[in-house]
């Protein structure tokens, strides 16, 4: 059976153990390792696999022909999409005339100024000296008035959400959307070529690395304007398929990985894309989570909202909802 999925440690951690024949009566997988924007791509112009990892935002566009599995994908809290700008605090790159200051980007995980898992429109950095108060610097979303904003797809759930959020934030609206592979956006922020950047998965642990600043969390946005998770990546499968078999194999893969974390380490680093293993574990533990196993009454409510929202902003085609839940 043909499928597609990014090398992503979500997706290689879920689907390890049926891709290596460990799931009884499951059939045989010849997978296509690819970004987002190809699944997206693929599904929507019906040249794709019997099933696929892609955006919830791609859904409108290809449930005529693939039914949404209620498995397998990436939901959750506090794994939102970040947009990123150059942390040097100058105009040019700040995106306002005479912003001065820094954000902060130190500090462990899930603290103020280092991943924005709190706050609802981008946390708070600040700068420090020995011996005095530190200064509160607050990030403008005003920023990215008129200016141009790296995106890994125009169909992917972290545009939307940017989308949705900078209708609220930026007033006059962003300059030019630019799309670009997710593994250069962060480097062209840094580089100067891109004002900003909106990035997804394992860049919530490596931007600043890249000496980059967090402006928002579009994570931390939605789930304090929705009270829902976050919808980010579906298993979609040809409606001509067993789509209850299929969801059982998905189901038991992702059990499988969970009883027997080691057995896929190997996997997901052969894929992982020379990232560092802790920052691998870090990504599979946020994504990978109770939404993964079964979307339930608010991974359900989530897809929901984030394409009604959409499809009132005239983002997404609007659609027959109910096609959701066959």
């Amino acid at each position: 059976m043909k499928i597609a999925y990014s090398p992503c440690p979500n997706d290689t951690f879920v689907f390890h153990a049926w891709a290596h024949g460990l799931i009884p009566g499951a059939p045989e997988l010849d997978v296509l390792y690819a970004d987002i924007d190809i699944t997206n791509k693929l599904a929507a112009e019906g040249t794709g696999p019997d099933v696929l990892k892609i955006s919830y935002a791609a859904l409108p566009w290809v449930l005529k022909d693939y039914a949404l599995l209620p498995c397998g994908g990436a939901l959750g809290r506090g794994c939102g999409p970040l947009v990123l700008t150059k942390n040097s605090g100058t105009a040019e790159t700040a995106g306002t005339e005479g912003t001065t200051g820094t954000t902060g980007t130190t500090g462990t995980r899930g603290t103020t100024g280092t991943t924005g898992t709190t706050g609802t429109t981008g946390t708070t950095g600040t700068t420090e000296t020995e011996g005095t108060v530190p200064e509160r610097i607050v990030p403008d979303p005003a920023m990215l008035s008129g200016r141009r904003v790296a995106v890994p797809s125009e169909r992917s759930t972290a545009y939307l959400l940017f989308r949705l959020w900078a209708a609220q934030n930026v007033p006059g609206g962003v300059g030019e959307i630019v799309v670009m592979p997710f593994h250069e956006i962060m480097p062209a922020v840094r580089d100067g070529l891109i004002d900003a950047g909106l990035v997804i998965h394992e860049a919530r642990f490596t931007y600043p690395s890249y000496g980059l600043a967090l402006l928002t969390d579009l994570g931390s946005w939605w789930e304090s304007d929705t009270n829902l998770p976050i919808p980010l990546g579906a298993i979609i499968a040809r409606r001509s398929m067993d789509l209850e078999a299929l969801a059982g194999w998905a189901r038991a893969s992702v059990e499988y990985a969970w009883a027997h974390p080691e057995a896929s380490r190997d996997y997901v680093m052969q894929h992982a894309q020379e990232m560092d293993p802790q920052v691998a574990e870090a990504h599979i533990d946020l994504y990978v989570n109770e939404f993964t196993a079964n979307l339930g009454e608010s991974g359900y409510g989530a897809v929901l909202t984030l394409l009604q929202r959409a499809a009132e902003e005239g983002l997404v085609p609007q659609m027959d909802y109910a096609a959701l839940l066959k």
